[in-house]
């Protein structure tokens, strides 16, 4: 089995449709993929209605969350999009997500750069959780960078850049709590992804595992080899499920999908511990 758990479409910043997305995953040669957008599950059916057969759908999300003053993702799989706690958390997480991106977009402009708010909202999409990546898009259009991973550095919209704004950010600990309280399971994304900016140490790892974290996220282009090993330790000692994706955004990143894949054994874990299920072709 070849199975990616991590994937964005147009739903938040990715570049493919829902529908588009399952396609292309069938046609990679994937027999599992979750789609994980940013703080919304507005995807989900979409993609559903468009599996093709023999491709199974991981229904999840990817969570913006905070440890200490240090952001961080955490993916959330197979939990209640009904239930109410998360429900509300993850509308408290979309809605903060536009005056962040107007005040980059601000920010930007006062450095210079010839963006308009407009033009981001267009690549957005009416419906999409806007995002960093919607924004650098525009500037890779100004011709001010060369792409997109060039806009998250110091220099511009990076974690403490000169034109970052913060957003809210769920407590990490409380996120383990309320996937779990809707059904789901909790895996700790690209957690050790530098070059994405600060991590956290090691011991918050330790820490969320005691909470009840599910799993991390070691097979991922942003980390090396080495990192990749300390993280499958760390995962054996903690008793962590480990998980690996492509983390694809379509084209708007050059990853493609299958990049990295997850154990089947692991994705058996994933599901015995989930109280939703995957979902198939009618």
């Amino acid at each position: 089995m070849r199975i990616d758990l991590h994937t964005h479409s147009t739903a938040s910043d990715g570049t493919d449709s829902p529908a588009g997305l399952v396609r292309r995953a069938a046609e990679a040669g994937l027999d599992v993929v979750a789609l994980t957008d940013h703080d919304t599950v507005a995807g989900h059916a979409e993609a559903a209605r468009a599996l093709p057969p023999g491709l199974t759908l991981v229904p999840g999300c990817e969570l913006s969350c905070r440890y200490g003053d240090i952001s961080l993702h955490m993916l959330a799989y197979l939990f209640d999009p009904q239930e109410p706690a998360l429900a509300r958390e993850r509308e408290l997480l979309r809605d903060d997500r536009v005056p962040r991106a107007r005040a980059m977009v601000s920010r930007l402009r006062e450095l210079g750069v010839p963006i308009r708010w407009e033009r981001v909202r267009e690549l957005a999409g009416p419906d999409a959780a806007i995002g960093r990546p919607h924004i650098a898009t525009a500037m890779v259009e100004a011709g001010v960078i060369a792409s997109v991973s060039d806009a998250f550095t110091e220099e511009w919209i990076g974690d403490g850049g000169r034109a970052h704004a913060s957003k809210h950010e769920l407590d990490a600990f409380e996120a383990v709590r309320l996937v779990h309280g809707a059904g789901g399971v909790a895996v700790f994304a690209h957690p050790l992804a530098a070059s994405r900016g600060r991590t956290v140490p090691q011991t918050a790892i330790v820490e969320l595992a005691e909470a009840g974290l599910d799993g991390i996220e070691v097979d991922h282009t942003d980390h090396d080899e080495p990192t990749r090993a300390l993280l499958r330790g760390l995962a054996g000692e903690l008793g962590l499920l480990v998980t690996g994706s492509s983390d694809y955004h379509g084209s708007r990143k050059s990853v493609p999908l299958g990049r990295y894949t997850t154990d089947p054994d692991a994705y058996a874990g994933l599901l015995d511990r989930a109280a939703g299920t995957p979902l198939t072709a009618a």
